[in-house]
């Protein structure tokens, strides 16, 4: 059995997301949003790393997915957005967990079936996947899309280029 923390960073709004996998099963945990608010991006960050700190101490993941970089057509939110991602990568390293990094293709690719897929079919298939009453916030989706494809990717990705702690791939920091 393992829980299987998500994350999808951003410097206003980072959605994070728990699974916990047992076989073929595949147990939705929590999901939600840690609003970092209008302050500098000093405070901003140091929220980030304190939210994602509480939520690993709640909820003891196992694993940590964390959705990559992408550029935008801004390079200075680019900056922020790997900012805000160093700040979640952080607080898990601080948690003593290994951390996987996956593209927002692969992120969709691994949920909806295409690497293009839009955030509100990202944000139903979510629903579908993890049978929630409702669709969950856009970040919050996400969050829960990036750690559904490290539970299924990763052991593709594993056997595709060679093996981390035995069985999972991805970029892996400990």
């Amino acid at each position: 059995m393992a829980r299987i923390l998500g994350i999808d960073p951003g410097s206003r709004i980072t959605g994070y997301g728990l699974i916990e996998t047992n076989n073929k099963k595949t147990i939705y945990i929590a999901a939600g949003c840690i609003r970092a608010g209008e302050g500098g991006l000093a405070e901003r960050l140091g929220q980030i790393f304190q939210g994602i700190t509480g939520i690993i101490q709640d909820y003891h993941p196992d694993e940590v997915a964390v959705e990559q970089v992408f550029m935008h057509q801004n390079p200075g939110s680019a900056l922020k957005l790997g900012q805000a991602r160093g700040a979640a990568i952080c607080a898990a390293v601080n948690a003593v967990l290994p951390i996987f990094e996956y593209t927002p293709s692969q992120v969709k690719q691994a949920v909806v079936g295409r690497g293009d897929a839009a955030k509100s079919q990202v944000q139903y298939m979510i629903r579908l996947l993890l049978k929630l009453p409702a669709e969950p916030a856009t970040d919050a989706a996400d969050a829960l899309a990036c750690a559904l494809c490290h539970e299924h990717a990763g052991p593709l990705l594993a056997g595709l280029a060679g093996q981390v702690r035995g069985r999972r791939r991805g970029r892996y920091y400990r």
